[in-house]
């Protein structure tokens, strides 16, 4: 397992391994300790949260030929089959690139037999939202009258774009995005188990910059291993060198000259910092996560989640003499002019322009 990237090494295998999702779990353990298995799931929730693992621990514990409660033994054949990504009686479909009819008629024409050595023969159905409508209803039939050896486990990220008649015929459940002491303890994990070594706020960093989903952080934790090479300790600059992560410091400096309405000053510092290298996108993006804070903390200190910001006691108190500097009008002003001008980014043959007429917005406002 050497050569294996660290969230798939790392992937859990039981039910107690999995994290931030204790609702999830427990009515599944409970329908497995009933013996009360449904013929079709929805998983919806957003990317990196768990869904497809959490279905192949399901897919093991209801096929497990030595169950004892309802954690799969990982011992057994058809454990180590389903594991190993081998086993005949569990069909993985990424609908993304499988979004036709012809592929679900396939797919159902492969329903009508039995499984081969386990009591269900189970189809998780990845990013279902893509399938095409007529293969939406090809699929709505079968959910509506399957046969009782097969078990449906549907897994999407943007749940809105289901048709609702197959919304009915599942048990659905709501994967939420996870939170940042979550990743954390995730991290600490693997970290322990690598033998890494890193400064206290680099994991922080880490599943700061994740956007709360597992397999993105373990990917950044896998690039920052490459990145540090064979040194003992991994610090918290290089990661930010690594992302390229903009300071909060140059923001809250930048915000700062904004509060002034100093359109020159403002205007020279961003240029300042795109000739040293500066991602502009990466700034704006960071700009408007900072500006979002300031609006929660000038509408109530307690909308502000501190662990969650990644601020240090030093930038929280910065940020407080900034927002009490400004009316709410204004933050909202700023985040709606940073928001347009990241937009039009896209499109700009000049990368700044749009952020430079925004500053230009901001500190002269017209009458």
């Amino acid at each position: 397992m050497t050569n294996l990237v660290l969230y798939r090494k790392y992937r859990p295998q039981a039910f107690a391994e999995i994290i931030g999702q204790d609702h999830v779990v427990k009515t599944l353990t409970n329908s497995i300790l009933a013996n009360n298995t449904s013929h079709a799931y929805l998983f919806s929730g957003p990317r990196g949260s768990g869904k497809t693992t959490t279905a192949r621990i399901f897919a093991k514990a209801i096929n497990c030929q030595n169950r004892q409660s309802f954690e799969p033994c990982n011992k057994c054949n058809s454990c180590l089959e389903i594991t190993a990504q081998k086993s005949i009686d569990l069909v993985e479909i990424d609908a993304a690139s499988h979004t036709g009819v012809d592929d679900v008629r396939a797919l159902i024409d492969g329903i009508k037999f039995a499984p081969v050595s386990s009591k269900y023969k189970i189809f998780i159905i990845d990013e279902c939202h893509q399938m095409s409508k007529p293969a939406h209803n090809a699929l709505l039939k079968t959910l509506e009258e399957p046969p009782g050896h097969a078990v449906f486990i549907l897994a999407t990220t943007e749940i809105h774009k289901m048709i609702p008649t197959i919304i009915s015929r599942c048990q659905r459940f709501d994967f939420k995005r996870l939170k940042i002491q979550e990743i954390i303890k995730k991290l600490e994990f693997i970290s322990k188990k690598e033998n890494i070594k890193f400064e206290d706020s680099a994991l922080s960093l880490i599943a700061l910059n994740s956007r709360g989903s597992f397999r993105d952080a373990e990917s950044l934790l896998d690039e920052c291993l490459s990145f540090s090479g064979n040194t003992s300790l991994i610090k918290t600059e290089d990661i930010k060198e690594l992302l390229g992560i903009v300071e909060i410091s140059q923001i809250s400096k930048f915000v700062g000259l904004l509060i002034l309405k100093d359109a020159k000053g403002s205007l020279i510092f961003l240029n300042l910092m795109i000739d040293n290298g500066l991602d502009v996108q990466e700034f704006v993006k960071t700009l408007i996560f900072y500006l979002r804070q300031c609006l929660l903390l000038k509408l109530s200190p307690d909308l502000l989640d501190v662990q969650s910001s990644g601020l240090s006691i030093e930038e929280l108190e910065i940020m407080k003499k900034q927002t009490s500097a400004l009316q709410e009008i204004e933050i909202k002003n700023m985040l709606k002019l940073f928001i347009e001008a990241e937009n039009k980014m896209k499109y700009s043959t000049i990368l700044q322009l749009s952020l430079e007429l925004a500053i230009v917005d901001i500190t002269h406002p017209e009458p």
